[in-house]
């Protein structure tokens, strides 16, 4: 299988080659850009990388990188240049890696004020029934952050989980489901 081609620009990640995007997005990676909510076969375009996604990809072996330049990037550059953009990518791409190892759909959860939404199918597919927010092992929650949270996962349908990291590859998850006494 030949890898999937894309460039590295100072702020992001971009698959140029169409027919390329359109498969990496039916697999629900990445935004086709100029579209707002774009579904699989609905939009056409290049299509931007996250940088958690641009590095799982070339992990998995399905991408190749290269600078405006033409020169490839290797994973440990793409690894560097994606913590000078996300500063808590250490903690972070572990917990994205292990939920896209587990078959779920990965999004960002910023609209939700969470670090992850999480899909079982992917958007426009079904809704996603999960928020993901991380935290380092040795971090101490304060029980307002998890009431806060719990409070928001509700009033949006979704179940709220804590994924705390412990290395470069443990990943603990806590689900919380709310409950009336």
């Amino acid at each position: 299988m030949s890898k999937i081609k894309a460039l590295m620009y100072s702020t992001t990640i971009i698959v140029p080659d169409l027919d390329e995007s359109e498969k990496l997005f039916r697999e629900f990676y990445g935004k086709p850009a100029g579209y707002d909510k774009p579904k699989p076969g609905e939009a056409r375009g290049p299509l931007i990388l996250d940088p958690l996604e641009a590095v799982y990809l070339l992990e998995l072996g399905k991408l190749e990188v290269y600078r405006g330049s033409g020169d490839p990037v290797n994973y440990e550059e793409l690894v560097e240049w994606a913590r000078e953009r996300i500063p808590r990518f250490n903690m972070l791409y572990p917990v994205y890696k292990d939920l896209r190892n587990r078959g779920f759909v990965v999004r960002s959860g910023l609209k939700y004020g969470s670090d992850f939404t999480v899909y079982r199918h992917g958007p426009g597919i079904d809704h996603s029934p999960y928020i993901v927010h991380s935290y380092p092992g040795k971090y101490t929650i304060d029980p307002v952050e998890i009431v806060k949270a719990g409070r928001l996962s509700h009033t949006v349908r979704k179940t709220f989980i804590l994924s705390i990291t412990g290395g470069e590859s443990d990943v603990i998850y806590l689900m919380f489901k709310w409950f009336k006494p």
